[in-house]
């Protein structure tokens, strides 16, 4: 059976403000109206987070999932946070990390999985401002290359 896989948004400025140190994909429970929205209108996944509940449970705050105008009945809550559906063990790795200064947990794409849809978190530690300004140089650098390399 092939694997197929297509994004359904990217957080872009994740990767800029934060160095990922461990990424995770995770299931998520959605309602009907939800899985149907995020499919058709893409969500405000900017500010998105994870946290861990008392009870070890991994949840996504923040993500905003447009209400799905065809939708009948009750619309869901655009910001209602979302469970995840992770191992143990990386349950233990992320909760483990977030007790460490400066360490947050970021979303950084959703995507569609063999019909499913999934999402990539990372574990992520704050960039300073030095090191954002050399990801702007090399970005520059090489946007310069590919230019010169088309003439």
């Amino acid at each position: 059976m092939k694997k197929t896989s297509s994004a359904i948004a990217t957080n872009r400025a994740a990767r800029f403000h934060y160095e990922i140190l461990e990424e995770f994909e995770a299931g998520m429970i959605l309602t009907g109206i939800q899985a149907k929205s995020l499919q058709t209108v893409k969500p405000k996944i900017a500010g998105s987070f994870v946290g861990i509940n008392h009870h070890d449970e991994a949840w996504l705050r923040g993500l905003e999932i447009p209400i799905y105008k065809y939708a009948k009945g009750q619309p869901h809550d655009a910001k209602q946070p979302i469970k995840l559906l992770l191992k143990e063990k990386e349950i233990a790795t992320i909760k483990k990390a977030l007790h460490e200064k400066g360490v947050t947990v970021v979303l950084i794409n959703l995507h569609l999985k063999n019909h499913k849809i999934k999402v990539r978190i990372g574990i992520a530690r704050g960039k300073k401002k030095w090191d954002k300004r050399e990801a702007l140089k090399k970005r520059d650098s090489e946007r310069d290359v590919r230019r010169e390399m088309k003439r």
